[in-house]
């Protein structure tokens, strides 16, 4: 805890205002953004309530080196600017809420007789955008609603007057079936077009009532007039309209505009739902599966969900209900936690709605469980072992001609990849390109370490390779006393055949076997783990070589510099500033007179 004396002494300097602090790590990393009422008293708990706090949050504390923070005027903003470092930076110990998933949004577009189009990308300068909406059945819905209504176009011509008089168009299959009127040869006008898409636009903005009211108004005239088909067809309009309404309305109350959230948690996993109610109809929902990464509160990851989601669909809403409080508002909002009434069933609709995702989750889960064991089981069968090998290691060289010689270890935990357990190995002993000699060393190290600190050992271990490899991780085992203790088995990637110690004819497995398919894949892995070290390695490795040779610029440094830029060219390409600023003014011009002399800087 050495490390965290700069941290501490911080500490004392920090106001009592609300505000957001980073923590940063000995390589200057941003590792966690947080927001507090009072910055100096929520920093302080992280360091003075250390037998409150859980392994993760010790592990944080463990790194912090140094502590910077920004005063805001209130939670809120303090709020606001914490989801935006967040986005920006992704912090390794802070919950990323948002996904890579886009929703999808109905356009109208900005063009002569505008189409109604889908879309999953949002350029404001095309047109108004409506959604977005949570799947793409939910969108669709309105839009057969809309189309079943109007006779809007859907081709992509360009229906400029000047076209349109030149005759350069001729009607589709669309207009002979009656879904449109063809504005593209002058048969309906522009005004009456745009009146039928200011409709559209109401319905998309969840407000049926203004269509409703305008086809009951002209069906009533062709009904004065006699002329009853025309009114029926119009009847049918309004039944739609009724139809799509008594689905998607929820709420009779005088606040028709509304973000409802409920949160329901564990130890380690949070569930949360958003239900949004624009115009008395819920238009859009979403329930997600948050992992925590410290200890966090369901208020905080509730706020930070809530902030996030309403940003993304666009909710003006100005009352927000929810089954906690939230801690951070805009002033022009009110969480209400509602005890009784039919705010009290929005609710319960929503916890009903996160407590049914909860269950499937964990159904799902349990399957997933279910069909892995039962290919470990299938294994154990394939294999003749003693007991279901539950937890597998997979042994891999990688070496070009013999240059930066390592190994990698992958694990597999009930027929999954525990990748926290993964262990990549440089070649200490082997000199040149020997797999037989650097399998036995990694096998070697690997399992008297387990020997002497008295660890669980794997109930099967995997070797990629034929006899040969088999032969000398068989020959570590012996030497460390382990042989005989833990199953082995080598699998060679011709014909994928399965080797056992001391029996010369191989096993094998159907192709489709699912065991089979799992024992590939813990090969892959091992494989993949492997090379990815290897390229890493060869990379630091010339990295370093440059680097190292600049009198004046030692280990460290190059170490910060790959960390940080990844290769040679990229630190060509930083701004002399940026380099004073990570290394110091004297390195930083060291390093840019180096490849200036080189003739690869100007």
């Amino acid at each position: 805890m050495q490390e965290n004396i700069l941290a501490i002494g911080q500490i004392k300097k920090l106001p009592s205002d609300p505000g957001v602090y980073q923590y940063y790590n000995k390589l200057e990393e941003l590792i966690y953004v947080g927001k507090a009422k009072n910055l100096k008293n929520r920093v302080s708990s992280y360091f003075n309530k250390s037998n409150q706090h859980n392994r993760k949050t010790l592990k944080l504390v463990s790194e912090i080196v140094s502590i910077r923070y920004t005063i805001a005027q209130s939670e809120f903003d303090a709020l606001l600017l914490e989801n935006n470092l967040i986005k920006e930076n992704q912090p390794k110990y802070n919950i990323l809420l948002r996904d890579d998933k886009s929703f999808p949004y109905i356009c109208v577009l900005k063009e002569r007789f505008p189409r109604v189009i889908t879309t999953r990308r949002v350029d404001r300068s095309k047109g108004t955008y409506y959604g977005p909406y949570s799947s793409v059945v939910a969108m669709n819905n309105v839009l057969d609603l809309i189309r079943s209504l109007y006779k809007i176009r859907t081709c992509k011509f360009n229906l400029s007057e000047k076209n349109i008089a030149a005759q350069k168009f001729k009607t589709c299959l669309e207009y002979h079936i009656g879904n449109c009127k063809g504005p593209c040869v002058g048969l309906q006008s522009e005004d009456d077009y745009e009146a039928d898409i200011i409709q559209v636009k109401h319905i998309l903005n969840s407000n049926t009532n203004f269509a409703k009211k305008h086809f009951k108004e002209i069906m009533n005239s062709y009904a004065e007039a006699l002329e009853f088909e025309q009114a029926q067809r119009y009847k049918e309009k309004i039944d739609l309209l009724d139809k799509f309404q008594s689905k998607t309305m929820v709420v009779n109350s005088e606040e028709s505009d509304l973000d409802i959230f409920s949160i329901i948690s564990d130890d380690s996993l949070v569930y949360v739902n958003y239900l949004r109610i624009n115009h008395g109809m819920l238009n859009f929902t979403q329930t997600i599966e948050i992992k925590k990464k410290l200890n966090e509160e369901d208020e905080q990851i509730l706020s930070q969900y809530a902030f996030d989601i309403r940003h993304q669909v666009g909710s003006n809403s100005k009352i927000i209900l929810s089954n906690i409080p939230l801690s951070s508002l805009p002033e022009d909002n009110i969480n209400i936690v509602p005890k009784i009434g039919e705010k009290k069933g929005l609710i319960e609709m929503s916890l009903k709605n996160v407590l049914h995702f909860k269950k499937e989750r964990i159904i799902q889960k349990d399957k997933i469980r279910d069909r892995n064991n039962e290919v470990v089981r299938r294994l154990q069968k394939e294999l003749k072992l003693l007991s279901p090998p539950d937890h597998i290691e997979c042994f891999d060289n990688s070496n070009i001609q013999g240059t930066n010689p390592v190994a990698a270890m992958v694990c597999f935990k009930n027929g999954k990849p525990s990748k926290k357990d993964y262990r990549h190995y440089n070649i200490k002993t082997v000199i040149g390109p020997d797999d037989f000699a650097s399998m036995y060393e990694v096998v070697k190290r690997r399992y008297l370490r387990l020997k002497e600190e008295n660890k669980k050992l794997p109930k099967l271990v995997l070797i990629d390779g034929g006899k040969g490899q088999l032969s000398s991780a068989v020959s570590a085992l012996r030497d460390i006393g382990l042989y005989g203790q833990i199953p082995i088995i080598g699998i060679a990637k011709k014909l994928e055949e399965i080797y056992f110690p001391e029996d010369q004819y191989p096993l094998h497995i159907s192709k489709k076997s699912p065991s089979l398919k799992l024992l590939q894949q813990l090969r892959d892995e091992a494989h993949r783990f492997a090379i990815t070290f290897h390229r890493l390695k060869r990379s630091n490795s010339s990295f370093n070589t440059e680097l190292e040779d600049i009198k004046g610029i030692g280990k460290q440094t190059v170490d910060i510099l790959l960390k940080k830029y990844k290769s040679i060219n990229k630190i060509k390409e930083v701004q002399t500033n940026e380099l004073e600023n990570l290394v110091g003014n004297k390195k930083a011009e060291l390093i840019r007179n180096h490849f200036i002399k080189k003739g690869e800087l100007k």
